[in-house]
């Protein structure tokens, strides 16, 4: 929730996410990644769709890194800057590193995107080409352009396989050399991932951020598998919940199934969470202007003038009717519709819109029309 300082004080950084319930599907950096949409006022929930299983021991992963040091390549695909990293990792683990990046600095490195680029120069190595796309067929197409035969190309595999990399070059007639650094596992709390995507579906959340590809397709998967995927999906269509998505490959599973994700320029965690910043400060320039300040309704609280309103789920659900009314009268009819119960009583209505008036602190903020309803004043 969004931080307060003394005597209820709004911090200095700028809460333009209270209010927000920001679903966070990530394992890996799961930490860092709330820490940053803590800092703008957001709630976040972990449910991780998969587990990353690394291969620090594998002992293929270790005979395969032995064979390249002694047979080395002429071309190395790095797929991944997590998958990178953790192979230099496990072959320091067993006295290999040096031995590995000396092999590697005399080879042709090619990176798949800016992060597998950032854990290439990490590592003291320069990659000699970045497929900007970050996909594995603009490598495929580019290397098999050159012409692969009779060459001999490692390349790191990431979680979910490298996108038929090895059969394509292998087929082209190069040796291929593939290395598994690590591999995706089930989800450390299914649990946590039903509740998620049943939260999902019936308005609890406001945003859902997604960093891998293989992990944006095991949460929707998810969603359909316990019969709530088409609810999900139509919630990320209309606009009532955000998809967010650290690139063009994670958003894939995402728009096959219709949706268009936030995508930030750069494929980075600090880039996505300014770009779901970015996006709901530009939904604060569209919310509702009241006499009151600006009012803007949330999956479960509703924000006014920078604060989160200490309302009822019931409080909550008349407010969300009057502001999408905009201004227009909400009968009293219309109140009892939104309410718990199967009451009638008219009384019902009032004490409800009382009760509304009292936690918002502001009883100018909803008017009462005579005869008619009530409707919410607006600036």
């Amino acid at each position: 929730m969004s931080e307060s300082g003394p005597d209820g004080e709004r911090p200095a950084l700028g809460q333009v996410m209270a209010g927000c319930t920001v679903l966070v599907t990530a394992d890996r950096r799961k930490s860092e990644l709330a820490a940053a949409l803590q800092r703008r006022g957001a709630e976040v929930r972990h449910a991780p769709a998969l587990s990353m299983i690394p291969h620090a021991d594998d002992e293929q992963l270790l005979a395969g890194t032995r064979d390249l040091v002694e047979r080395p390549p002429d071309v190395v695909v790095v797929t991944t800057g997590i998958g990178f990293r953790s192979w230099v990792e496990a072959a320091d683990a067993h006295g290999l590193a040096d031995r590995l990046l000396e092999v590697l600095a005399d080879a042709r490195i090619v990176a798949r995107g800016p992060k597998a680029r950032g854990a290439i120069q990490a590592a003291g190595l320069t990659a000699d080409w970045v497929a900007e796309s970050e996909t594995s067929a603009e490598i495929a197409d580019v290397l098999l352009g050159e012409g692969v035969a009779g060459l001999r190309i490692a390349v790191q595999h990431h979680g979910a396989g490298a996108a038929g990399l090895d059969v394509v070059f292998a087929e082209a007639g190069a040796e291929v050399a593939s290395l598994v650094v690590y591999r995706w596992g089930p989800p450390p709390d299914p649990e946590a991932l039903r509740a998620s995507v049943e939260a999902a579906a019936v308005g609890e959340i406001d945003a859902v951020v997604f960093t891998s590809a293989p992990g944006a397709e095991a949460w929707l998967s998810a969603a359909e598998e316990h019969g709530v995927g088409r609810l999900v999906v139509s919630r990320f269509q209309d606009g009532s919940m955000v998809a967010a998505a650290v690139g063009p490959v994670t958003a894939r599973p995402l728009e096959h199934r219709g949706v268009t994700p936030l995508q930030p320029e750069r494929g980075r965690l600090g880039a996505l969470v300014r770009t779901l910043v970015a996006h709901y400060e530009q939904a604060e320039t569209m919310a509702l202007a009241t006499v009151a300040g600006t009012l803007q309704i949330r999956s479960r609280v509703a924000v006014l003038d920078g604060e989160v309103l200490p309302l009822s789920p019931s409080s909550l659900e008349v407010l969300r009717l009057l502001a999408a009314r905009r201004g227009e009268v909400v009968t009293r009819d219309d109140v009892l519709d939104v309410l718990p119960g199967d009451s009638r009583d008219p009384h019902a209505a009032e004490v409800a819109v009382a009760r509304l008036r009292e936690a918002t602190g502001r009883r100018d903020l909803v008017k009462t029309v005579v005869k008619r309803g009530y409707r919410l004043e607006l600036a």
